[in-house]
């Protein structure tokens, strides 16, 4: 059996499906669908931002901030915590999933 292996010439994004106008399927007006980094990109970036904005408020308390309260405070910081948790069993499933492809008999 001959497995000959050629480089691919055609580029990923030529395969998705497109939609009249052009556009692929998936793509909002004027961003492209970034996929499965993106969306990981973005979702720490939010994990991040609460984090900061619960330190934030941590601070302001603590300074006696009176437009700060600590229900708001509080709220914010189990935020940040859930997704923290959130962040960190997807990482852990990521690399499960990662040691049993690697595990895998070729």
């Amino acid at each position: 059996m001959n497995l000959k292996l050629t480089p691919n010439t055609m580029p990923l994004s030529s395969l998705r499906p497109t939609m009249p106008g052009g556009k692929a399927a998936g793509q909002v007006a004027g961003a492209e669908s970034e996929g499965f980094a993106g969306a990981l990109k973005s979702a720490l970036g939010s994990v991040s931002a609460a984090q900061n904005e619960s330190a934030r408020l941590q601070k302001e308390v603590q300074l006696e901030n009176p437009k700060v309260s600590l229900e708001e405070t509080m709220v914010a910081i189990q935020k940040a915590q859930i997704g923290f948790q959130a962040t960190l069993h997807v990482r852990n499933r990521m690399v499960q999933a990662y040691t049993d492809i690697m595990n895998m008999q070729v």
